[in-house]
């Protein structure tokens, strides 16, 4: 009765150990990510050889476990062995034996490929086209150097979603408004950059994790076989925004690709000739508040009554209590007085979301942002959440002070 309570305990070990290799080949939600990289595919065949390795040692392990326990059980009344280490060459030959095969399969036939998969990895050299991601809080900017092309990647999972009013898409929390499109069958270098704290570029399919630090510019690649969407997110926890700040990419053809571009790159010549429209409010106001739910309202909220204590609200006469190095700063630019936030002087209005406030949370936009989203996004901001100034202010003045910044 002993010995089959011992047999099924050790059948479902077993099967618990063959289990894992089996649903690596099993597409369940559990599994990897299909890889679409040279480097992905490296570290998806190493992961399932290792897990094949290791299984056959347990299952060889478990077999020899077995047989000593039917073989030398009480009830055979075996004669137990006397001696105590290694005698004959024999012996000293299979005591080493497992040694030399752990050698072997850690050095050779996993560490052939593995070496293999990491100087793929290191190898930077050599792209045919180059794109610059730089990391804020919390959002993704990219630019194509070669095309003069640069545009942010913001979240754009609808408020309703987030905060549990309406269900929730397949993609929830990884949808963007402009994702990084790139050719396929091409390698892309992608120079990294923060301009505020560590973030992280995480693309599962791509086979690539590296940190985006602060000062210093990173850089990794990968080349994409088949065109598709591809996710993935920030892997540092950088705010209280880290999970609004997904990574979308889209793989084209290369002719596609360049449709792509042109249109893209006409979108530009379109905005840089609004730079010298003249705009009524009503459109300012209607186009900074796509603008400000974009890039603003993960701070400041999307009622413009921010996070106290962390992020000032945008609606004046509204109280704010928050670090004496902060309500200084608040106060020197006119836009906090008597516990309250108030609506302050239009120029430095301006110069906060060009420049920013150092050592803050508050970014400069001058970088982010175009002179027409900025004048919109302002104007937005003066004349909503309650504020009455009726000022507004034209992307030719933003473009001005961008133009006397650059100087």
């Amino acid at each position: 009765m002993r010995m089959k309570r011992l047999l099924k305990s050790l059948a479902a070990g077993l099967a618990l150990g063959v289990l894992p290799v089996a649903s690596a080949y099993a597409k369940a939600f559990y599994d990897f990510t299909d890889p679409v990289t040279p480097v992905a595919k490296d570290t998806l065949y190493i992961h399932d050889l290792f897990l094949a390795i290791i299984t056959i040692i347990f299952i060889v392990s478990l077999a020899f476990l077995l047989y000593s326990l039917i073989a030398h059980r009480r009830s055979k009344n075996p004669t137990p062995a006397t001696f105590t280490a290694p005698k004959t060459g024999f012996q000293w030959f299979l005591s080493a034996l497992p040694i030399l095969i752990m050698i072997f399969i850690d050095y050779v036939v996993l560490g052939i490929p593995s070496v293999h998969a990491i100087m793929d990895l290191a190898n930077n050299g050599n792209d045919q086209m180059v794109v610059v991601a730089t990391a804020s809080q919390w959002k993704w900017n990219y630019a194509y150097p070669k095309y003069g092309l640069k545009f942010n990647s913001v979240l754009s999972t609808p408020n309703d979603e987030i905060y549990g009013n309406a269900p929730k898409d397949k993609h929830f929390l990884l949808e963007v408004d402009h994702p990084l499109v790139v050719p396929t069958n091409e390698k892309v270098g992608v120079v990294l950059k923060s301009r505020d704290v560590i973030h992280g570029f995480w693309v599962p399919a791509f086979g690539i994790k590296q940190d985006v630090i602060p000062g210093f510019l990173r850089k990794t690649w990968f080349k994409i076989d088949k065109p598709g969407t591809y996710r993935g997110q920030c892997s540092e926890l950088c705010g209280v925004g880290h999970s609004f700040m997904p990574i979308v990419v889209v793989a084209k053809t290369p002719a596609q690709f360049k449709i792509w571009l042109a249109s893209e790159q006409a979108k530009e010549s379109a905005a840089q000739a609004a730079t010298g429209k003249t705009w009524s409010q009503a459109d300012l106001v209607a186009d900074g508040k796509k603008v400000f739910d974009k890039n603003c309202a993960s701070c400041h909220q999307a009622s413009g009554m921010g996070i106290p204590g962390v992020f000032p609200p945008i609606a004046t006469g509204h109280p704010f209590s928050a670090s004496k190095a902060m309500l200084e700063d608040l106060t020197e630019r006119g836009f906090y007085k008597d516990g309250k936030i108030v609506e302050g002087p239009l120029e430095n209005h301006i110069g906060i979301v060009l420049n920013g406030i150092p050592g803050t949370a508050m970014p400069a936009f001058k970088k982010q942002l175009s002179a027409t989203d900025i004048a919109s996004v302002i104007t937005f901001e003066r004349n909503a959440f309650g504020n009455h100034t009726g000022q507004s202010v034209q992307p030719a003045k933003i473009q001005q002070a961008l133009s006397g910044a650059a100087k």
